[in-house]
């Protein structure tokens, strides 16, 4: 009986991509499962058929020689070579194909996708590093000295674990892909390689400097240039300061991660800084100046116009924060709070309450408040 088109059995046009190829492939595979059609007895054979089909179309090398030569290119004497099906479905390439859906499905068993012999050279973690910075030196910028806790490619055998520099083996017992396999009922299920720990890879004579790991632990001196206008949450990226990779494999990245202190005069607010100042009511009654600070260590001057309230707000242009990536510099407010003396003597107990005598019409804010709540009670009365 002539062998039907790969494409048919699965479903798919010529041309389609490899993602329609195996999706085509999980929904029939699912479909004609001997599991889930016990009572047909053609489920297997076309189960087998769905598979063969795959194999082929999954490698680009295999669908190419199909493209061109159809099923004759596995048929002997075509290039098909000793890796193809011939006329039935080689069990070790059933694994391989169903394990590509089954990792799909569940996760790849006992050891997580994208292990194994896949993947010699593993790159190194990512560290992270807190940094706490203060506001002026946000405002300015500055360079730190870090000390980082790393782990760097062992200077003895230089990454590879083995002893002499000498290279790493194949695994024996994986023959070097990471993972075995074992047979449990009618699925051939992979795990990770009990010998090579899923690398693909063993060390003869283990270097005695990193016990074989290629790797040893160690602080590094690390010179950090912070920009001005960080804030808190902003993060700095370090190409290459990371873990070192396995076997050869790249460096991580190190991130640090800035904190800003907060700050015993100035508050923070985007790139507008916020400084509270501490007026005396004469000051605010009748006006007056007050100096203040800046974040550059500098001192303004800002009048206070008389009859300023607690909570007045003037401006001092670019007195701010610069902006981290440019776009000029914020602005400092300044905010009154009148201050109420206290540890009054008898002379100005007396004084204030003279003052207040002749205060009548000194306070319009306090006048319309009041008038307002005696009309709010003769409300409720009536």
């Amino acid at each position: 009986m002539a062998k039907r088109d790969f494409y048919e059995v699965l479903g798919v046009q010529r041309g389609a991509s490899a993602d329609e190829i195996k999706k085509a492939y999980r929904t029939k595979a699912k479909e004609l499962h001997p599991d889930r059609n016990q009572t047909d007895p053609k489920a297997e054979a076309q189960f087998k058929e769905v598979n063969e089909a795959y194999d082929i179309l999954k490698d680009d090398q295999k669908k190419a020689a199909y493209d061109r030569f159809g099923h004759a290119a596995f048929d002997g004497g075509m290039g098909g070579g000793p890796g193809g099906p011939r006329g039935g479905y080689a069990q070790g390439d059933f694994a391989s194909a169903f394990s590509d859906v089954f990792e799909d499905l569940f996760g790849d068993f006992m050891g997580g996708r994208g292990g194994g012999g896949r993947q010699r050279a593993q790159r190194g973690s990512d560290l992270r590093y807190n940094l706490r910075v203060t506001l002026e030196e946000a405002y300015s910028g500055i360079h730190k000295s870090i000390t980082v806790p790393t782990a760097v490619a062992c200077g003895t055998c230089h990454g590879t674990g083995a002893e002499g520099g000498a290279e790493p083996v194949s695994c024996p017992t994986c023959g070097g892909m990471g993972k075995v396999r074992a047979q449990q009922g009618f699925f051939t299920v992979e795990r990770t390689c009990p010998t090579c720990g899923g690398a693909g890879q063993t060390v003869k004579n283990a270097c005695k400097t990193c016990n074989g790991a290629g790797r040893i632990e160690k602080e590094r001196q690390l010179s950090v240039n912070i920009p001005a206008g960080v804030e808190t949450g902003t993060r700095i990226r370090l190409a290459g300061e990371g873990e070192a990779g396995l076997r050869g494999g790249p460096t991580g990245d190190l991130y640090i991660f800035i904190e800003v202190r907060e700050h015993a005069i100035f508050q923070r607010d985007g790139v507008n800084l916020y400084c509270r100042v501490p007026v005396t009511m004469t000051t605010a009654a009748l006006g007056g100046e007050v100096e203040v600070p800046t974040i550059d260590g500098g001192r303004s001057r800002v009048k206070v116009p008389a009859g300023s309230q607690t909570g007045k707000q003037m401006r001092l242009r670019a007195k701010g924060m610069p902006a981290l990536r440019g776009g000029g510099v914020g602005d400092m407010l300044i905010e009154m709070a009148v201050e109420t003396p206290v540890n009054l003597t008898s002379r100005q107990k007396e004084l204030l309450r003279e003052f207040e005598r002749l205060s009548e019409d000194n306070n319009p804010e306090g006048s319309s408040f009041f008038k307002k709540v005696k009309s709010f009670w003769d409300g409720m009365k009536g």
